[in-house]
């Protein structure tokens, strides 16, 4: 994935300008590599560039209260948009953002009560499934979906979560991940395809 972390960077570096951060959505499926690419484009291009992970805006609840949601529903309050855009924002205006990242220990629907704290910096990436949604893309500069081949989305799902992956992920994920990719924001939406 060093490749295409190169050309990505490579083409983030040609399409900034000065006076304001370039934001980059980077979105796709889950286990098709973004956080791998988002990393790599971070290490790239150094102190230029902050990457928001996606993960610490999860709003979907317990798994009970995810389970009872319809795709529509899942697809749109899996991640806190509304909390994003607000740090995507203040870090465009050149100002530092802050956010209190999900729980994931207690995984009860509570926040962190330590803040995170993000410094403007030339290139801020947005790294997550739903990061290019419709209710940013006015606050992106650069709307990348990561693809793979479904084989090895699997195999990089079952390294990441396990053997049980299965059981649960269809259920749980796939759906919604579904109805946000043919619905919601379709490939023809993206301003650039990577595949891993």
């Amino acid at each position: 994935m060093t490749a295409q972390a190169r050309q990505l960077a490579a083409m983030i570096r040609e399409s900034w300008s000065p006076g304001r951060p370039f934001v980059v959505g980077i979105d796709g499926r889950s286990g098709v590599g973004k956080s791998t690419l988002s990393a790599r484009v971070g290490e790239i291009l150094g102190e230029d560039c902050r990457v928001i992970g996606g993960d610490d805006f999860y709003t979907g609840g317990t798994p009970q209260d995810w389970d009872a949601r319809s795709p529509a529903e899942k697809a749109a309050h899996c991640l806190d948009w509304r909390r994003q855009h607000a740090v995507l924002s203040a870090l465009r205006r050149g100002e530092e953002a802050s956010w209190h990242p999900f729980d994931w220990d207690a995984f009860d629907g509570s926040l962190h009560t330590t803040a995170t704290f993000a410094r403007p910096a030339r290139v801020v990436v947005l790294d997550c499934v739903y990061s290019c949604r419709p209710e940013l893309a006015g606050l992106l500069d650069l709307r990348v979906l990561v693809e793979t081949d479904p084989t090895r989305r699997r195999e990089r799902l079952r390294a990441r979560d396990g053997d049980d992956w299965q059981a649960t992920w269809i259920q749980r994920w796939e759906e919604a991940e579904d109805f946000y990719f043919g619905q919601v924001v379709t490939r023809a939406g993206f301003d650039l395809v990577v595949t891993t």
